[in-house]
């Protein structure tokens, strides 16, 4: 019985080798697995991490485009709006204009018509007034009124017959007032410049040349003047109202002619005629007219 006991304590202190190595290579296994399981870890968190700065910024962009999509269609819609109501303010204008173009055209229609009517009057009234005309016209009518041509033309004839009277030695026509110089003037012959010299011994420009009075007499109506013409100063002495005075501008061959048509005390006055279209010459002379 003793022999038997110690075998038994023997076989319980001697553990197999392939038993520890098992142990060893298990514990090896949980130590890589544990290792392995602690870098998944770490990569996961990374990539969650990762991920969940993916997803803020995608919804922050999202939500800015959200936002501008927003802005946008708000400002749409205010755009609408506008065009609405001008679309309506056109649209009422049109209507107000519409009636405004209708009232006009039966206003013209209307004095279209009136018109009509007026001229149909006055066509009426003209032929009735023509017949009246015609009833009553009677020779002494036509007496009268031959008698006022008559008169017309013996009043002409006086004025051609006056007017041929009062003509220069060069064979103008000598204007004895402002009315005979304005038909003269009218007439488109020659040119026309009047003139006032007040006081005695003052030279004054008239037209081309210098006219200085010297003297006057109103009884006899006589005058002495001197007439300084191109730098040539000449006097002209006991000049009658109405007589012309010819010289002739250097360079011209065609006269002007100084006439004074009344006399005052220390004063004279008239005008001074020049050809229209003044003809050049070699020379120059002066004349005492």
């Amino acid at each position: 019985m003793i022999d038997n006991s110690d075998q038994v304590v023997e076989e319980h202190h001697g553990i197999p080798r392939w038993v520890t190595a098992a142990i060893v290579i298990l514990a090896i296994i949980s130590i890589a697995g544990l290792g392995l399981a602690w870098h998944n870890s770490t990569e996961l968190q990374q990539a969650q991490q990762a991920f969940s700065g993916q997803m803020k910024t995608a919804a922050d962009n999202s939500s800015q485009q959200v936002a501008a999509l927003e802005q946008k269609l708000t400002q749409a819609n205010a755009t609408s709006n506008g065009l609405q109501s001008d679309l309506g303010v056109v649209e009422k204008r049109l209507r107000v204009t519409q009636s405004d173009l209708k009232k006009a055209r039966d206003e013209e229609a209307k004095i279209k018509e009136e018109n009509a009517q007026k001229l149909a009057q006055i066509d009426q009234i003209d032929t009735d007034v023509k017949n009246q005309l015609a009833t009553k016209a009677s020779t002494d009518d036509l007496n009268a009124v031959n008698g006022s041509v008559n008169n017309v033309k013996t009043d002409l004839e006086g004025t051609k017959s006056d007017l041929k009277m009062a003509r220069s030695e060069l064979g103008t026509l000598i204007a004895r007032n402002h009315e005979e110089i304005d038909v003269l003037r009218r007439m488109g012959e020659r040119d026309y410049v009047e003139f006032t010299v007040s006081g005695k011994n003052k030279p004054q420009k008239v037209g081309s040349i210098t006219v200085e009075l010297r003297s006057v007499d109103t009884k006899r109506n006589k005058f002495t003047v001197a007439l300084t013409v191109d730098d040539t100063r000449t006097e002209k002495r006991d000049r009658t109202v109405d007589e012309p005075v010819v010289f002739y501008p250097r360079g011209s061959h065609q006269a002007d002619e100084f006439v004074v048509n009344s006399v005052a005390k220390d004063k004279i006055s008239g005008y001074i005629s020049m050809p229209k279209n003044p003809q050049p010459a070699t020379t120059a002379a002066a004349s005492g007219g």
